[in-house]
């Protein structure tokens, strides 16, 4: 056992690198813990914005079928159309920074293949900006006088059924993004040993419902089944496990002493190979 004077002292070294690694060890245990219950707050977040932007305010202010009646119901909720454009942006926004969070919690199961979850979601924000004009432009339609003697009313009303119709589709290309950042998330869930794999699994299945519903509504536009609505299991019980469980940290220790004796293994090999 080596030791080191400190005055009158003799500090045993190694007892300090053991006391080290263990102040080490719980900084980096209740980083993980703090940076996915982060994650499971900024993905909880994703919801009621996401609900209210996209399904809320649309289901209940357009009429299919009858434009007329959706611009009565637009003017009629002037704040409630345009809180649903600000609900739609901070969605995008959010969900760039939970993924910033769970590529941190999974980047020790794979950085590259974690970085996929950033790339896809680093799409969505300027597709939904760049799709949200499409409601501007139904507001500038309505509500500045300049614009409506250049139409009759029946054009009017043709004109903003085409902008929604165009924000819909807008709807659907950004959900390949909300979608494809799944499949590395549920990829690396599975892989790790800290989130369940049954977890994993399900954002996969998900994942592929995103695509199903896109895949069927530009080629089957008379698809009668939105197969996401019964694939969202996995995004709900990935939320809940960040936020109350954040990770196993048994589980989590034991992989990272798996991912060190690797490398120690890896940087020292065997000389009778």
């Amino acid at each position: 056992m080596r030791f080191e004077n400190e005055g009158s002292s003799f500090v045993p070294v190694n007892r300090i690198h053991l006391f080290l690694k263990i102040i080490s060890k719980m900084k980096n245990i209740s980083s993980i813990k703090r940076t996915a219950r982060i994650a499971g707050f900024l993905y909880l977040l994703q919801i009621p914005l996401g609900v209210f932007g996209i399904v809320y305010v649309p289901k209940s202010l357009i009429v299919i079928g009858n434009s007329e009646k959706t611009v009565i119901n637009i003017l009629a909720n002037e704040f409630l159309f345009r809180l649903s454009i600000v609900s739609a942006i901070l969605c995008a926004l959010i969900t760039i920074a939970t993924a910033v969070y769970i590529y941190n919690v999974l980047k020790s199961v794979n950085k590259r293949h974690a970085k996929w979850i950033l790339l896809f979601t680093l799409m969505v924000a300027p597709i939904t900006m760049i799709n949200e004009l499409n409601n501007v432009a139904v507001l500038v339609l309505l509500k500045h006088p300049q614009y409506s003697p250049a139409f009759s009313s029946d054009q009017l009303y043709n004109m903003v059924s085409i902008f929604l119709d165009l924000h819909q589709y807008g709807l659907q290309i950004t959900g390949i993004f909300f979608g494809l950042w799944l499949f590395p998330m549920g990829y690396l869930v599975f892989k790790s040993t800290y989130i369940p794999k049954i977890i994993g699994i399900l954002l996969i299945i998900t994942c592929i419902g995103y695509l199903i519903d896109f895949t069927t509504f530009f080629l089957f536009p008379n698809f009668p089944i939105i197969v996401s609505e019964y694939t969202w299991l996995g995004e709900v019980l990935m939320v809940l496990w960040l936020l109350i469980k954040g990770v196993n940290v048994k589980k989590f220790e034991r992989w990272h002493e798996d991912q060190n004796l690797i490398l120690l293994r890896n940087s020292f090999p065997d000389p009778a190979k």
